[in-house]
């Protein structure tokens, strides 16, 4: 009698469902239909008497403990399934030639099964000295009961900052969603006190309200990512993949636009504890970048507009968009007489 083999373990079906978000991504128009970023409806104040040297400009800045030319995150993206690997190998070699910081997509695949890991880990190993973000949902996040989940996704990519990100509108239209977010806010508590490096939570594209900012702020946060409404739409790609989508498009242009979630999160600067505060959200533009800069960020995230430039033309494409992101960036500060970033935040901006 031949010997009963034991049941194979099913196969995530993570992997499919990131391919399928890549694919979306990059050859549909998921962009907001109609509600914008709000950036276009600011202007700088143009000075003409700037009182400084171009030469003499400095975009440098420090975030998590090391110093960066650019004031630009390139945001957590991808990761677990295969063609992953060459999409996170090819950004991070930019990233490190760059000295760019770089998130990895979410992770929950590689605590589900270790088919994918190096997906992830390659980020490492060809950007050994840039600062590097780990990353996991919100849904993940309320189930946990202590962090050591979460250290081991932290080794994976031996990352210097751990992402959460706040996803319930994507979790709502997923045919595969998780909508149990009852212990998010614990969960974050637990990973802020337990983890060696520090938590970042961002949205994904819905935005952080000041409400919410001060939670996270209460519960230890020191890194907060609005990732706004007006670039990508999220509710959008989960509409093109649900079978519910009458349903599903009611909420294609949900969420806070990036310059509404990023000044109401910034005016908390004057009741909090110093925070580092990331803009992202639909930003592609150095100049909407140094807008961002000039409402109170720190620092700049930006995903599809780099994942299309790596699609069209390669590493190459991602070199020449972060030069131009800089270039455009230190025009703006001499335009405006910003001889720092701190300066740059100063500078007034007005109403089209």
């Amino acid at each position: 009698m031949s010997k009963q083999r034991p049941p194979r373990k099913a196969l995530s079906a993570t992997p499919s469902r990131k391919r399928q978000h890549i694919e979306l991504t990059l050859t549909r128009d998921v962009r907001f239909k109609q509600k914008t970023t709000g950036l276009e409806r600011l202007e700088f104040v143009s000075n003409a008497l700037p009182e400084v040297n171009l030469s003499d400009i400095d975009t440098s800045t420090s975030f998590l403990g090391q110093t960066i030319g650019l004031p630009f995150l390139v945001s957590c993206m991808t990761g677990g399934y295969a063609e992953a690997l060459g999409i996170n190998k090819r950004l991070a070699e930019v990233c490190e030639e760059m000295r760019i910081p770089m998130g990895v997509g979410s992770q929950r695949q590689a605590l589900e099964d270790s088919t994918y890991r190096r997906t992830f880990g390659v980020v490492r190993e060809v950007a050994p000295t840039v600062p590097i973000i780990g990353n996991i949902g919100a849904a993940e996040v309320a189930r946990m009961k202590s962090s050591e989940a979460a250290k081991r996704l932290i080794d994976l990519v031996r990352a210097d900052a751990f992402a959460v990100h706040l996803n319930p509108l994507q979790e709502l239209l997923q045919p595969e969603g998780s909508t149990n977010f009852d212990g998010v806010l614990k969960g974050i508590t637990l990973l802020v006190e337990g983890l060696p490096v520090p938590v970042i939570v961002k949205e994904i594209g819905a935005g952080i309200s000041a409400s919410v900012a001060r939670q996270l702020l209460d519960a230890g946060v020191r890194y907060i990512d609005i990732a706004g409404a007006g670039g990508t739409s999220w509710a959008g790609v989960e509409t093109l993949r649900s079978k519910e989508r009458e349903f599903a498009s009611q909420f294609w242009d949900w969420g806070i636009p990036t310059a509404t979630a990023l000044a109401e999160v910034s005016a908390l600067r004057s009741e909090a504890s110093p925070f580092t505060l990331i803009a992202s959200g639909g930003i592609a533009t150095g100049v909407e970048a140094a807008k961002c800069i000039a409402l109170g960020a720190d620092l700049v995230g930006s995903a599809r507009p780099v994942l299309e430039a790596l699609h069209t033309r390669k590493q190459r494409g991602v070199r020449e968009f972060l030069e131009l992101w800089g270039k455009t960036l230190r025009g703006v500060m001499f335009l405006t007489g910003s001889r720092t970033l701190r300066d740059l935040q100063k500078a007034p901006l007005v109403r089209d």
